[in-house]
């Protein structure tokens, strides 16, 4: 899918599917996510499309976006999840995620959390240390549950992206050195509680060309090849996720050629293949719509004050992100340079900078491509409630998360005694 495409202007104003803009900030105000389920069940589906005739599962990444409803339609599509911490996989069975069809990521899992992923009979752990490893033999062996394993192997791999989601070179915190994975694999055969399964492998988040894709999927097979001799067969390989979307101008590979790729590698193999796509879902299946509070300037620049903040959309600040902002409704204001920032008591707090705009106080703005690491990143900085979340379905607007009011942020917390 390219970029956010169910946003449309009609007579000069935007609407996200048969919704206005307009009457989404009139009835939940602002700032507010909006979602696009045509959106997500089409994107779901062109990247199914290429994998009709192959042994596979899709696992949707939940930190791209956790929220619940999403998951749900998800679940309903026959998605599997892949997942990063014990709060993940609470939320994913609670959305009607089948336990069977979970991955189970990320370098820190706890005993707690290792514990309930056995107990749900997840799919797999794909593990990241050998430390992980032998922690997970204790947990299975005192529970008395053979845990599923692969191992998720650092290729040491350049996925040509933002250093900070760049997770395939070796000074990344991420998998196990491909030079020690054998030797692991070995150590895990001989363990009374741990089950082989796969081999797994993530090299970064936002990659637009296909060649790291293709030389990740190579080293793989040749650990393959080492493990056959081994006598260890794994049952599935998984790819991970990490294919990106457009944004600005990016030309990310298409779903069918990607996977067409990956699948031409594997044809001569009796195997599964599991991807764990997340941004490629959702990122243009939402926007963020928001307020111009107040217009600025100085002697050197325009500012836009407006009531969206780096603690709802964290990723311009972090990456230096970049995210193409409309006016929800035309107007014949002079075009200016503006950098576009949040009311966030932080000079990094902005979402644009030097973006060309017409722009007036109380205009309505959306920020697009923002289902993707927006609301799944926001916090609570500087005491602000986190944003409300809504679903449009063609004309139907539904809300799937409530604003939090002030006295939420507050209501896990005690005074101490006098």
């Amino acid at each position: 899918m390219g970029q956010t495409s169910f946003i449309h202007s009609d007579h000069g104003v935007l609407f996200a599917e048969g919704v206005s803009l307009e009457s989404i900030a009139k009835q939940f105000s602002t700032p507010t996510y909006i979602y696009s389920k045509n959106t997500l069940i089409q994107t779901f589906e062109s990247f199914k499309k290429g994998l009709l005739k192959t042994d596979h599962l899709i696992c949707f990444a939940v930190k791209s976006n956790s929220n619940i409803a999403i998951l749900n339609l998800f679940a309903g599509l026959g998605a599997g999840f892949d997942i990063v911490s014990g709060g993940e996989l609470e939320r994913v069975i609670f959305a009607g995620g089948d336990p069977q069809k979970i991955v189970f990521s990320g370098v820190g899992k706890t005993e707690s959390e290792i514990s309930a992923a056995l107990k749900a009979n997840i799919l797999c752990f794909n593990v990241e240390s050998r430390s992980e490893l032998m922690r997970i033999q204790g947990v299975a062996e005192k529970i008395n549950i053979k845990a599923p394993i692969s191992i998720r192997v650092n290729p040491d791999v350049d996925a040509k992206t933002h250093p900070y989601i760049s997770t395939g070179l070796k000074d990344n915190k991420f998998g196990v050195d491909f030079n020690q994975a054998l030797s692991l694999y070995l150590e895990a055969k001989s363990m009374s509680h741990i089950d082989i399964k796969g081999i797994d492998c993530h090299i970064g988040s936002q990659i637009t060309e296909l060649k790291p894709f293709v030389d990740s999927m190579d080293r793989l097979l040749t650990l393959v090849d080492q493990l056959k001799k081994n006598n260890i067969h794994l049952s599935h390989i998984d790819i991970g996720g990490g294919i990106g979307i457009c944004y600005q101008d990016e030309s990310p590979p298409d779903f069918e050629i990607y996977t067409k790729e990956i699948l031409n590698k594997i044809k001569d193999l009796n195997i599964k293949i599991i991807f764990e796509p997340g941004r490629a879902l959702v990122g243009n299946a939402g926007v963020l719509l928001s307020k111009v509070e107040y217009l600025k300037q100085n002697d050197i620049k325009h500012f836009a004050i407006i009531d969206a903040a780096m603690n709802d959309l964290m990723r311009p600040t972090l990456y230096d992100a970049y995210h193409e902002i409309k006016v929800v409704r035309e107007h014949d204001a002079k075009p200016q340079s503006f950098d576009v920032v949040g009311p966030v008591c932080e000079s990094g707090d902005f979402i644009a900078k030097n973006r060309l705009l017409k722009l007036k106080e109380n205009d309505l703005i959306c920020i697009m491509s923002a289902g993707a690491y927006g609301m799944s990143m926001s916090s609570n900085y500087n005491s602000r409630g986190r944003a409300a979340e809504v679903m449009v379905d063609q004309d139907k607007l539904y809300e799937i998360r409530t604003r939090e009011k002030s006295s939420d942020l507050f209501k896990l917390e005690k005074k101490l005694p006098l």
